[in-house]
């Protein structure tokens, strides 16, 4: 899935406006444009195909602030926080991380959310994706799980 997908199906799926999405991107110290967002927005070509005009391609340091934003619009800012520290690199497993994190969801809400999109996963089987990277069990999140995860946040919020 590419950051654009992501930041597209999370605005439909908890129907966030444009508004508030540049307010999450301040949240996460970045200063993003209503036309920086609209070309983040706009679908990328398939394969053969040219690119909507105006798409740009959403970068992972962007659509990391964009969620820590997220999480504190959602959650607030923890007065204990640790300095942010910018990934130049995102993998799913830290998206689903931190959009864990900011609808404040435990086992059994991940777990509800993935059935309503008719996909199944075992406890352990999650409870690896959010492992560290070294230990033995950790298991990569896949673009099948993650895109799964945002369709039955679509299910769950928009229905």
């Amino acid at each position: 899935m590419t950051n654009n997908d992501i930041l597209r199906r999370l605005r439909y799926a908890l129907t966030i406006s444009n508004d508030q999405m540049v307010d999450m991107f301040a949240k996460g110290n970045l200063t993003v444009t209503h036309s920086q967002l609209h070309g983040w927005l706009m679908k990328e070509a398939a394969e053969g195909e040219t690119p909507d005009a105006g798409y740009v391609a959403c970068p992972d340091a962007a659509l990391s602030q964009f969620l820590d934003g997220f999480i504190i619009a959602r959650r607030g800012v923890r007065a204990d926080a640790p300095v942010q520290v910018i990934p130049n690199r995102i993998n799913n497993n830290m998206i689903l991380r931190k959009l864990r994190i900011g609808l404040n969801f435990k086992e059994e809400d991940m777990l509800g959310t993935l059935k309503l999109a008719d996909f199944n996963l075992s406890k352990s089987e999650l409870s690896a994706l959010f492992r560290a990277k070294d230990h033995k069990h950790y298991q990569d999140c896949g673009d099948q799980i993650l895109r799964n995860f945002l369709i039955g946040l679509t299910a769950k919020y928009r229905v």
